[in-house]
């Protein structure tokens, strides 16, 4: 793993570090239970560690307590500000926590009486409000009861460490460091770690480690910089951005449209963004950076420009004040419209259409990277943004190394991790050009730092490059390139597959990723399956069987694993009415699970992200899964007017014979197995898809960190292989219920039909889940084959493919992103 290394003074006397490295982290104390100290407890509850989360005691009563008698020293009072906090944050949707049942793992108090019971904890951690008083006092407290040789962060956001550690004892000041979560702290995955001059450099090592390996984060090394890396540079991006929109003319729409997607940032972009996050926390930001940067060369950029002032004084704060940016209204013929703030005049304007020649251009440009040098040799109002946005950041992180960071890609993955860029500012740099990225600053006005006309004269061209599958960065200080360190804990195939490719189509490229063991990525658009992929499926496996290789894992490192099938695919071949060519593409794919099922080597699925219909039905045909914790994975079908037709609902009826015990209320189980796929369900984390049945308990496995998700899949193959693989034979004993199933989904859909709960099309839906569910027209319960079972699906989901209302929800959703009800 990394070792991180700082210049800064050791620490005499300390307690001794032997086996720092290998400490278990058991139990921690997060003390604050705000927005971010309950969030942050919820994410180690979601790692299985027990959590104790304390706030202060509160000052009085409120009416109700008073009303029901209650006193101050009653503990429900005593408890208030922390039950309060915590229940709150559990309402939150996206939700902090991984499964509802891991709260549990969380006990609640207060600093008055519960104090005293971090003594028992591993790892202490304070949240509490960002003032160094505050801190402080809370720092005396901790002081009083803290195990000597116990961990203590801070989650600070800009306050210096050394400001923290004034006059606490020799021990906690070894002990202690920033840990700067961001928020939300399930979703966003950036931790900075932040050292003081007292740090031992084993505890940063650890923190290091422990925050990639088992809480997932991308860990950033910090210095201890006015509001480290990625605040730093993230306001100045969005400050700088501000202090444009006059000079270049452009509406709030138009801005988000450029800096969203297309660039790999966020779908809210800058202006939404702005509103969610609340225009007074960023001014709050910004001023304390304009405080606190004295010799910063771009200071001025931190003032706030006109208009945001006036909005500040009108309380247009963004969501929280319902106008920001943006501002919903409400229209006589009872419709709403989302209008946005003119800069100039300050009044709310219709939004117009954000439509540039520049934007077209890229259109067709599917890889990121290949975008910018597009981009920013745009020659209408988006070139001339993009040029003066991005020439302006460059020169900005150019002249912050080594000020905040001596390693480039620190930065790069503060920036990622933590404001959701595709790609950091040095990394668009490498895709412009390095060289063409000067030329256009020179061009622009604005020069980078010295240090990188000093590397292109050595004759070096990028700040990236890949060699023998290790990613190299250029090190300034050395003035060579050196191995971004933590590589040999993961599998990249970004980095392998040029030397490590096995074979390939135009959807897929199978990869060698060592010890016998192959990797099959997807790169269709969103990795939704068609033809190229189920060809790529079938290759691999073949060449795996035949040229003796130990197993195959399915991976791959895009935004998602699978968005499902290729519906769009499937609309031509039904709106053309090509039912024979409709009956060989749904076979083609009920041949591929079945082959991932039925093959002479173990077939490993790694899903990620969004794992929906097809993807979901890979991962149900393998001999096991090694999920993201971030697995958003469901059978939904159903939304489009079809059921699934590539084994998956088969396989709900194998396992609903599967898990059907002696005792068991059979009705139940149908219902679950019926509601799973009828109600379109998807699981919001890889633990929820156990609930689902889609993932089961003792085959499949989740991992929290995504780095480390296909060097574990790739562990679960070979334990596969190892313990002597046998091809499993296809299965000819599956009870399903027949008409005693049938009846009972006919008459619940009819009722629901009734009460106009759902539309004459879904009841037709829910008919034909239930018949196959249930093994069809059976007048008893039967024993049936999986190749019956599959035979039912394909013909009911032709069936259904051939009305007119699943092709209308199938052209719905290709042109709105969401289902259609009918």
């Amino acid at each position: 793993m990394e070792t991180m290394t700082l210049e800064k003074n050791s620490t005499a006397g300390a307690q001794s570090m032997s086996g720092i490295a290998h400490r278990k982290i058991k139990k921690v104390a997060v003390l604050g239970s705000g927005v971010m100290g309950s969030q942050i407890a919820m994410h180690f509850a979601n790692v299985g560690v027990e959590v104790l989360l304390l706030d202060i005691v509160p000052f009085e009563l409120t009416e109700e307590e008073k009303a029901k008698g209650l006193g101050m020293d009653n503990k429900l009072v005593r408890n208030r500000i922390v039950t309060t906090a915590f229940n709150g944050a559990l309402k939150l949707s996206p939700n902090p926590l991984y499964h509802k049942s891991f709260a549990n793992r969380i006990s609640l108090g207060n600093f008055d009486d519960d104090m005293s019971k971090i003594a028992q904890v591993d790892w202490i951690i304070e949240v509490v409000v960002e003032r160094l008083d505050i801190k402080q006092q809370v720092f005396e407290k901790i002081e009083k009861y803290r195990k000597p040789g116990t961990f203590i962060t801070s989650n600070t956001s800009g306050i210096p460490m050394e400001m923290l550690i004034k006059g606490r004892s020799e021990d906690f000041q070894t002990y202690f460091c920033g840990t700067h979560f961001f928020n939300p702290p399930r979703y966003l995955k950036l931790l900075e770690i932040i050292p003081s001059s007292k740090t031992h450099q084993e505890v940063i090592n650890f923190f290091m480690n422990y925050g990639e390996k088992f809480l997932g984060k991308t860990t950033v090394l910090c210095k201890d910089t006015p509001a480290f890396i990625a605040n730093r540079i993230g306001v100045f991006s969005i400050m700088a951005l501000f202090h444009m929109v006059d000079e270049l003319g452009l509406t709030p729409e138009e801005i988000d449209k450029l800096t969203g997607p297309v660039i790999g940032g966020a779908k809210s972009a800058t202006f939404r963004t702005a509103d969610v996050v609340g225009l007074d926390t960023l001014v709050n930001v910004a001023k304390g950076a304009k405080e606190n940067l004295p010799n910063d060369e771009q200071r001025d950029k931190f003032e706030l420009p006109t208009f945001l002032v006036k909005m500040i004084e009108n309380k247009w704060l963004g969501q929280k004040t319902k106008q920001g940016f943006f501002k919903k209204v409400n229209k006589e013929d009872g419709s709403s419209e989302i209008l946005s703030v003119n800069f100039k005049t300050l009044e709310y304007v219709p939004q117009k259409k954000a439509k540039f020649a520049t934007l077209e251009a890229t259109k067709t440009i599917e890889k990121l990277e290949d975008r910018f040098p597009v981009l920013v040799g745009g020659k209408d109002a988006a070139g001339n943004f993009y040029r003066k946005y991005f020439y302006t950041l460059f020169q900005y992180v150019s002249n912050r190394i080594p000020e905040i960071s001596d390693e480039v890609y620190r930065v790069d993955d503060a920036m990622s991790a933590g404001f959701g860029w595709a790609l950091g500012p040095f990394k668009v740099w490498d895709a412009i050009g390095l060289e063409k990225g000067i030329k256009g600053m020179e061009e622009n006005g604005t020069k980078p730092a010295q240090w990188i006309y000093d590397m292109v004269v050595a004759g070096n061209k990028s700040f990236y490059k890949v060699e023998n599958g290790k990613k190299l960065f250029y090190d300034v200080a050395s003035k060579s390139y050196k191995i971004i360190p933590g590589q040999d804990s993961f599998i990249i195939l970004q980095n392998i597959k040029g030397e490590k490719k096995v074979w390939g189509n135009s959807g897929t490229t199978l990869i060698d990723i060592g010890d016998g063991i192959l990797n099959l990525e997807f790169h269709t658009k969103m990795n939704s399956i068609g033809s190229e992929i189920i060809a790529g499926v079938h290759k691999s496996i073949e060449i795996a069987e035949k040229e003796g290789w130990k197993g195959l894992v399915i991976a791959n490192e895009g935004d998602n694993f699978s968005a499902g099938a290729n519906i769009a695919m499937i609309l031509m071949l039904a709106i053309e009415q090509e039912y024979d060519e409709l009956n060989y593409a749904i076979r083609a794919f009920q041949n591929m699970t079945m082959r991932l099922r039925y093959s002479s080597i173990p077939v490993v699925v790694a899903p990620h992200g969004l794992t929906l219909g097809g993807g979901c039905e890979m991962c149900l045909h393998a001999d096991a899964v090694v999920a993201s914790s971030e697995t958003y994975i469901g059978l939904v079908e159903v939304g489009v007017g079809v059921i699934p037709g590539g084994g998956g609902t088969k396989e709900f009826a194998v396992r609903f014979h599967d898990e059907l015990h002696d005792g068991d209320i059979r009705i139940n189980l149908l219902r679950d197995k019926f509601l799973t796929i009828g109600m379109a369900k998807v699981a919001t984390s890889g633990w929820e898809a156990y609930d689902l049945g889609i993932f089961q308990k003792g085959k499949d496995k989740i991992v929290v960190s995504r780095n480390r998700q296909i060097a574990e899949a790739k562990k679960k193959a070979l334990e596969l292989a190892d313990a002597g693989y046998t091809q499993p034979i296809m299965r000819k004993d599956i009870m399903v219920m027949g008409k005693e199933g049938m009846g009972i989904v006919y008459a619940g859909a009819n009722s629901m039909k009734a009460g106009h709960y759902i539309s004459e099309h879904d009841q037709l839906i829910s008919e034909k889940l239930g018949y196959v569910l249930c093994g069809g027209d059976l007048s008893e319960r039967t024993m049936v084959s999986e190749q019956y079972l599959l035979d039912l699906e394909r013909e009911a989901f032709l069936s259904l493919l051939g009305t007119k209302k699943t092709l209308e929800r199938i052209q719905f959703m290709l042109k709105n992103g969401k289902p259609l009800r009918n």
